[in-house]
């Protein structure tokens, strides 16, 4: 059975710190508890992956302002924790009313703990019932799958399977198309606003071919039935195969895809790509998605393009998830309202991603490709997300121009900041190379580097003096700005 909030407070490790909810959010005590961490770090949200119970001292939070406060459980509330608990003490004496306030209105559930307790020993005694309970319910989940595959084995059609899993994860369950049609059912359905459901997505080939919905009674085991879904997902994506093959169009698609992604020649990609619907001399940019998810990102990745341009393909390999965009005839346009529409896609944490350059023809998506890879590679290029074509003075340089000859290059144009930046740890380096990227827009690079207008304006003339002057109006300035792009190399 899954392990509830109330449950959590009331294990004998947490008693002792007599642990009080402060908010007034509704069944806050029947939320599940997926794992219990413990962290004083104040930017923690990115790293959950919601359902924690997060176990708190309170420095940090006392060392800060009352935004940063409300913004911390803000945040905490968006991950969907099961619930933030505080230790009040000499560090901090009570629970600020502006946090409570914050945490109430996200739905966020606050406890004090009002006496010290060891979390390292609350997390080792909680979190091994936990991984007990995980154990015990991926060999429940595996036996669903195993009398699934015997289900289908001996001829077992969809309704036949969905009963099995039914039975073995005690859930209502229903396959539902992408469009929403019933393709099978069994076991009791909850209403619409009755009980817990379950999701899972079930693809086809790498395509979304159905959504498992899996109805948990009350009193029924979420985490099980989650489990059980996901162990039963590529069963019923046979099952799906058999009963709706895939197409010439999809098939063409992924061979499309790993011709380009292992270099095919020309002839190869032009006989694909019109059988995949991308038109031979038409505009095209790729993406590269790296991420431990990049299996589970691929429906949302294709979902989203869909509904942005007029064709696309996707191709999952490991870690790693490629897909090409058919662009319309204005292909810069095109790219600019792509950019716009993935920079929105939700990824796991550490993921990365890049979009290739325009590629003009089918002929050039291995192109586009392999330069969206080399991006990622870049040191420069951050996590998150990366435009090749920002890169494009980086991805120039770094196979055509000597390491030595661009250090050496750096090194006569900067050579005076970057010693300055040694010595006195300043960061004008940095500052310069925002100010030139913005076009010498002085009040845009203060805005993007959080800087007053005047202390701007004293870094720039810091930056003037070391580098003979005001490069404005001069050759220098394009020397000086491609010696700033090579300094990250």
């Amino acid at each position: 059975m899954p392990l509830l909030l109330r449950d959590a407070l009331a294990h004998q490790s947490l008693q002792a710190a007599q642990p009080l909810l402060l908010t007034d959010v509704p069944d806050a005590l029947l939320r599940t508890v997926r794992w219990v961490h413990s962290s004083e770090v104040l930017d923690i949200a990115p790293l959950l992956q919601g359902g924690e119970l997060l176990l708190s001292g309170g420095q940090a939070l006392a060392g800060v302002g009352a935004a940063r406060q409300v913004d911390y459980v803000r945040e905490l509330a968006a991950r969907g924790i099961a619930a933030l608990a505080l230790e009040t003490g000499p560090a901090l004496p009570s629970v600020p009313a502006a946090m409570l306030e914050a945490a109430s209105a996200a739905g966020l559930p606050v406890v004090e703990l009002r006496h010290v307790v060891p979390f390292v020993g609350v997390m080792q005694e909680i979190n091994s019932l936990l991984v007990s309970e995980s154990v015990a319910q991926l060999q429940r989940g595996d036996q669903a799958s195993h009398a699934m595959a015997a289900e289908l084995a001996h001829g077992g059609g969809l309704d036949q399977l969905l009963a099995v899993l039914a039975e073995k994860a005690a859930v209502g369950a229903r396959l539902v198309s992408p469009s929403g049609l019933t393709l099978g059912a069994a076991g009791p359905l909850a209403a619409d606003d009755d009980g817990e459901v379950a999701i899972v997505d079930v693809p086809v080939r790498g395509v979304l071919a159905a959504r498992l919905e899996l109805h948990v009674p009350d009193g029924g085991d979420p985490g099980l039935a989650r489990v059980a879904g996901e162990r039963s997902v590529d069963i019923l994506g046979l099952a799906l195969m058999q009963r709706m093959p895939p197409g010439l169009k999809e098939l063409a698609g992924i061979e499309l895809m790993r011709a380009i992604n292992s270099g095919s020649q020309s002839w190869q990609l032009q006989q694909l790509g019109p059988a995949a619907g991308f038109a031979v001399n038409g505009a095209v940019a790729a993406v590269v998605i790296r991420s431990t998810g990049a299996g589970q990102l691929r429906a949302a990745v294709d979902e989203l393009l869909n509904t942005r341009v007029a064709h696309s393909a996707s191709y999952a390999d490991n870690a790693e998830l490629i897909a090409l965009a058919a662009l319309p005839s204005e292909g810069k346009a095109g790219r600019a309202a792509l950019l716009e529409a993935l920079r929105s896609l939700e990824m796991p944490a550490g993921s990365s991603m890049a979009v290739g350059p325009l590629g003009m023809g089918i002929d050039e998506a291995p192109w586009s490709l392999a330069e969206a890879r080399r991006t990622l590679d870049l040191p420069c290029s951050g996590d998150g997300f990366a435009d090749s074509e920002a890169f494009a003075v980086e991805l120039l340089a770094g196979p055509y121009l000597d390491p030595v000859v661009r250090e050496s290059f750096v090194e006569r144009q900067l050579g005076a900041v970057v010693e300055h930046d040694r010595l006195r740890r300043s960061g004008l380096l940095a500052t310069l190379t925002v100010w030139l990227d913005s076009g010498c827009n002085t009040a845009q690079a203060a805005r993007e580097l959080h800087l007053e207008r005047q202390s701007m304006h004293h870094r720039l003339q810091r930056i003037f003096e070391l580098c003979g002057g005001d490069p404005r109006g001069t050759g220098r300035l394009a020397g000086l700005h491609l010696a700033t792009r090579l300094a990250r190399l």
